[in-house]
């Protein structure tokens, strides 16, 4: 695979590792003349010391056997115009990162995929982290929707239900789904059936279509999540 990023910062520079790493034949185009050095010498990769703005430039690196081209600079408007150049080169794959939430239509409108502002999602991980400290990963699906792992704790309602017995006595609604199961002593991770049976100390995998709310984290037995979000949200 071909690929073109665009730009070599914070976001940049780790994707750069990680595509050079996997062997994809990699171009990157860096506006400061400094950093496009420290890329070249440090990675396997073709540098341009150049504005990915100016369609020229998108040439010279390629475009016209690009497979994707990934923009990471911290403009949003740069990250635009390199995405409108790149679908006007035909590149079948345009991706971009979007700093401000407000312009996430705007590139979702002119066909480009989009990542949410890295910063922002890691801030948003480390306050889930204090304020739900059950969960111990999650990703959002939409606006409110989530999927989350949580472990199965000692005194949960739902320690020693099969999951349709947890559905019978009303502890699973039809917008929560316990997706995978990992165990001490298992290699892989478990497919749940209605017949399967929850045991303490389970990690899950869920999703909830109204997110890992309270209600949801007491079904595992994680009342401190309640605690923490009552009142003024930390319980003080």
């Amino acid at each position: 695979m071909y690929i073109i990023i665009v730009g070599a910062g914070d976001i940049g520079s780790p994707l750069i590792e990680i595509a050079t790493t996997a062997g994809y034949e990699v171009v990157v185009i860096e506006k400061r003349p400094e950093r496009a050095d420290e890329v070249a010498s440090e990675f396997d990769c073709l540098v341009l010391n150049a504005d990915a703005t100016v369609k020229e430039t998108l040439l010279d690196a390629g475009a016209d056997r690009a497979n994707a081209i990934i923009t990471t600079t911290d403009q949003d408007a740069t990250n635009v115009m390199v995405s409108l150049l790149a679908q006007e080169l035909e590149i079948p794959t345009v991706v971009s990162v979007v700093h401000n939430p407000e312009h996430m239509s705007l590139f979702r409108q002119i066909g480009v995929h989009t990542m949410e502002n890295p910063q922002r999602l890691i801030a948003e991980s480390l306050f889930r982290s204090v304020e739900r400290p059950s969960i111990v990963d999650y990703m959002r699906v939409g606006e409110v929707a989530e999927v989350f792992e949580i472990t199965v704790a000692e005194d949960a309602p739902i320690a020693g239900l099969t999951l349709s017995e947890a559905d019978d006595e009303g502890l699973l609604d039809e917008d929560t789904l316990v997706v995978a199961i990992e165990r001490d002593g298992e290699g892989a991770p478990i497919t749940p059936r209605g017949n399967t049976r929850i045991e303490r100390g389970d990690l899950l995998t869920v999703y909830s279509g109204t997110g890992a709310t309270p209600d949801v984290t007491d079904i595992f037995g994680h009342y401190e999540d309640r605690e923490r979000t009552s009142s003024n949200g930390f319980g003080l």
